[in-house]
């Protein structure tokens, strides 16, 4: 075993891990790494003045790729109508995201037609935030526009901000018929006016002039899948309801399938190669909390070809063990769900594996006492990111 590249950077190793190797196979390698790339896999030991992390007795896996997570929202928004600056939001939701493995983080932000944690103006501050951070932050993160379809005024701002390549990532949703729906329900709409900051009685009366719009919605979306084209930007359609919905996605050049309601629906995806991203906190659940497709029967059908966060970013690490745990996959498979399943769905063709001209995203795992798993260090573009292992401790001070 031994894959190699040439790099003139300073140099440091990963050894006595049991390492993932691209075929999906579990070995004990030395992994090199320089800048931000991994230059050489190999099953020697090293050299005895390599800086080096010590990974014996752990699993070397490749870094998680997580598509699609918004619970960053809860820190930007402890409680309703309770904001903090977005700087400290972003930078601490980095030290979650590295603390559990996931290397590259697309921040699943809505752009709605609510005013609030959803609209305008804190979209924006979001936007120039994370630029402003980018550099400093520990996983490659990433923004993907949730973009609400009935918002129909915001057409202009997002063509251009497409044409500025300010994401990485847009998702087509539409959550306006569903929301009223729910006005009737207390708890749903405490929600709501909470995020919004509008009253009962304007957030009913915001919903019902969305809804008259409706007329206009397909002319919009048209403009923004064009302007998303152009760019090469990746599209997702969200919470497709039939399959007749997913065809009529794909055919504006959406072409990843995003939490699917059903299995027919699932099932027209698969058929046209569409990627299909689900919910690993589903997995851990056991069922979808909405009441949709069950994330471990698609998987175990080959309906699925990523996991994303959603919600609760713990869930990614997490996921792929509990897959293997209930006989529905091997580990290769259901860490590919995690790493290069979503990494190819995004086009990312420069990680998801560990080998030698991949980025050097890897995830270095420990197992608590009850067999959980836990991440003892984050490597993400060759930088060490998390460390949680006391006794890396002395090798990380090396390595760094």
């Amino acid at each position: 075993m031994r894959t190699t590249i040439t790099n003139d950077m300073p140099e440091w190793v990963i050894t006595g891990a049991h390492t993932m190797l691209p075929d999906g196979t579990l070995e004990d390698a030395c992994v090199r790494v320089a800048g931000s790339s991994i230059v050489e896999v190999t099953a020697d030991e090293g050299q005895p003045n390599d800086r080096r992390i010590d990974g014996a007795g752990r699993w070397l896996l490749p870094g998680i790729v997580d598509l699609h997570g918004d619970a960053f929202e809860h820190l930007l928004m402890p409680r309703p109508s309770v904001y903090f600056a977005t700087g400290m939001a972003l930078a601490e939701v980095d030290r979650q995201v590295c603390a559990n493995g996931i290397t590259t983080a697309f921040h699943g932000l809505t752009y709605s037609w609510e005013p609030g944690l959803r609209g305008g103006d804190t979209v924006r501050e979001v936007i120039n935030t994370m630029e402003r951070l980018e550099s400093s932050l520990g996983a490659d993160t990433r923004l993907h526009l949730r973009y609400e379809m009935h918002n129909i005024d915001a057409v202009d701002e997002v063509e251009q901000w497409l044409r500025e390549k300010r994401f990485s990532l847009l998702s087509l949703n539409d959550h306006a018929q569903m929301i009223l729906d729910r006005l009737d329900r207390a708890d749903k709409l405490s929600e709501y006016t909470g995020r919004s900051g509008l009253s009962a009685k304007e957030y009913a009366a915001l919903v019902e002039r969305v809804i008259a719009r409706g007329d206009e919605v397909d002319a919009t979306v048209q403009r923004v899948c064009d302007a998303a084209r152009a760019q090469g930007v990746v599209i997702a359609s969200h919470d497709d309801e039939s399959p007749q919905w997913r065809r009529h996605f794909r055919a504006r050049g959406a072409t990843i399938c995003e939490f699917p309601c059903n299995r027919p629906t699932a099932m027209e995806a698969h058929a046209a190669g569409d990627p299909i991203v689900l919910g690993a906190p589903n997995v851990l659940r056991g069922h979808s909390h909405d009441g949709r497709l069950d994330a471990s029967s698609a998987i175990a059908s080959g309906l699925c070809n990523a996991l994303a966060s959603d919600y609760y970013y713990p869930s990614l690490a997490a996921a792929p063990f509990r897959l293997v745990e209930r006989g529905v996959s091997e580990l290769a498979n259901a860490w590919s769900l995690v790493s290069s399943g979503p990494a190819a769905a995004a086009g990312l063709c420069d990680r998801g594996y560990i080998e030698a001209g991949r980025r050097a995203d890897m995830v270095l795992m420990d197992f608590d006492p009850d067999g959980n798993p836990a991440i003892a260090a984050t490597i993400a573009g060759g930088r060490l990111v998390h460390a949680a292992a006391p006794d890396l401790c002395s090798a990380v001070s090396r390595a760094a």
